[in-house]
């Protein structure tokens, strides 16, 4: 089975590789008593703190197996590649590369590949409603007056 390979490590980072975004169909994910073929989480190899990320991919008339919610976690699904329907509530719309969706931690997701070619996703999950009105990038961004050392 494939797995994400550390290539950095420091103390305020961690830099892995999950490999070519083609080969994320050699993962498998396993859940409890199923397994989900085309599917990695690297939040964990990454050390993330206040998101989880994971990458899945699904080939031609595969759909993502089930409906699920969430407790506190909100998604943004990014499609990389490919194209299909997503699921949200009951309410299914046309996705592709290029589309984001956003889904609220009750919301009742899932997703189909319906074209000819595999599909490719990027999901990020973090706790719904941490940001407050003081948090935009530019407020919690700080420009340093260091030097570039490449």
């Amino acid at each position: 089975m494939k797995s994400v390979e550390v290539t950095e490590k420091g103390k305020n980072f961690t830099a892995v590789n999950v490999g070519k975004l083609s080969e994320i169909k050699d993962y498998v994910l396993p859940m409890g008593d199923i397994q989900i073929p085309g599917k990695v989480f690297v939040g964990q190899a990454l050390q993330t703190t206040g998101s989880e990320l994971s990458f899945q991919t699904l080939i031609p008339g595969q759909d993502s197996g089930f409906l699920h919610t969430h407790k506190t976690h909100e998604e943004l699904y990014f499609i990389l590649k490919g194209e299909g329907e997503y699921q949200v509530d009951g309410v299914a719309f046309p996705v592709s590369e290029g589309s984001i969706v956003r889904v609220a931690p009750a919301g009742k997701r899932a997703l189909k590949n319906t074209g000819a070619g595999e599909m490719l996703m990027l999901c990020v999950q973090y706790k719904a409603d941490s940001f407050s009105d003081g948090d935009s990038p530019a407020a919690d961004g700080d420009i340093l007056k260091e030097p570039l050392n490449w």
